[in-house]
């Protein structure tokens, strides 16, 4: 599970950039992380990470909804296809029809008729200790899940699938058009199988041709150790679409805010009260991590708002191992004393 990054990080872009400049930027990417050109096996991942950044950014609205909401907002608002289908800016980006490849690619394939299932969003929280450690997951989806009848074919059983005789089980049928200035073809989704190649005779009569049913899904997952705030995905998780390519499921991190711990970043904050006697003498304590308890020295003399670091006993930081806890001393001043031990002060402090 990954968390999804900054969409102007990704295009190496400040949030300020003008539509121009992200174009050209894409290009530049799009052209280095392409497949067929880098054949490193990051380089698909790469290269759906910027189509992604560049299909949210390239559409005003879509951008705008970004900018306000994140990747939270963008997934609520706009399925995957419609971030690499709607704002027609691949074209664009690449100086006209470059759109149909640059989908393939990203999808594996299966041009127009290609279909995807939807993003689910699942909201869940952690403690601080989670942070730590990691946590398994275990959640149960309402959601399409494969037909037990037809086995996810939409076929009555006994039947299967025949070619479409509209287009020849391609999937796309050419039209040419003649006008003034010679002939002109275009190709468009099969409205018979809506792109698919093949139709169904006789569905299944418990799913009605879809394959999938409304049912639960269990599902296990890891948590890793260090997660932040913010959405993150394990993909193919998400609605299931027979022939075609499951969504992802979107896990949406909040961590629950500690009693007596705050986090900043990969780093521990926790503070210690002694008194002002303890300050002025010195004394050891002990002082509570995520892990256990450490004792740490409180040197003669030490001031208020003094820290302390303790080195590694932070949280987990992705390839880096963990950050530090620091400890700041707090000195509490008695509001009320008597009359001996104003005494005492005054002596104390008596020039």
């Amino acid at each position: 599970m990954s968390a999804k990054r900054d969409y102007y990080e990704v295009l190496g872009l400040g949030r300020d950039a003008e539509l121009a400049e992200i174009k050209s930027q894409y290009r530049k990417l799009a052209l280095k992380f392409h497949p067929d050109r880098n054949k490193s096996a990051d380089a698909p991942e790469h290269f759906k990470e910027i189509s992604e950044a560049y299909g949210v950014l390239s559409d005003p609205e879509k951008r705008g909804v970004y900018d306000q909401h994140g990747h939270g907002g963008v997934g609520e608002r706009y399925s995957t296809e419609d971030i690499f289908r709607g704002s027609g800016g691949f074209e664009d980006a690449f100086g006209g029809g470059g759109f149909g490849s640059i989908f393939d690619t990203i999808f594996g394939g299966g041009g127009p008729g290609r279909r995807r299932g939807s993003d689910i969003l699942y909201k869940t929280d952690v403690t601080l200790e989670e942070v730590l450690r990691g946590k398994k997951a275990v959640i149960d989806l309402d959601t399409n899940v494969a037909c037990d009848v037809c086995r996810a074919s939409g076929c009555q059983p006994g039947t299967s699938k025949a070619s479409c005789k509209a287009c020849g089980g391609h999937g796309q049928i050419k039209q040419v058009r003649q006008t003034g200035f010679g002939s002109f073809m275009t190709m468009s989704a099969c409205h018979r199988c809506r792109g698919q190649g093949t139709v169904i005779e006789k569905p299944c009569s418990t799913c009605s041709g879809r394959g999938t049913r409304r049912g639960r899904k269990h599902l296990e997952f890891e948590i890793p150790p260090g997660i932040d705030n913010g959405d993150y995905t394990v993909r193919g998780e998400g609605e299931l679409v027979p022939g075609g390519e499951n969504g992802d499921l979107i896990v949406r991190i909040t961590v629950r805010p500690h009693a007596i711990f705050k986090r900043d970043g990969r780093d521990i904050f926790y503070d210690e009260e002694v008194t002002m006697v303890d300050a002025a003498l010195g004394k050891k304590v002990t002082v509570p991590t995520l892990d256990d308890t450490r004792e740490i020295k409180i040197d003669p003399g030490t001031q208020p708002n003094t820290i302390i670091k303790l080195r590694g006993r932070g949280v987990p930081h992705q390839g880096s191992g963990r950050g530090d806890q620091y400890v700041r001393i707090v000195v509490t001043i008695p509001k009320k004393l008597t009359k001996d031990q104003k005494k005492i002060l005054g002596e104390f402090y008596k020039p």
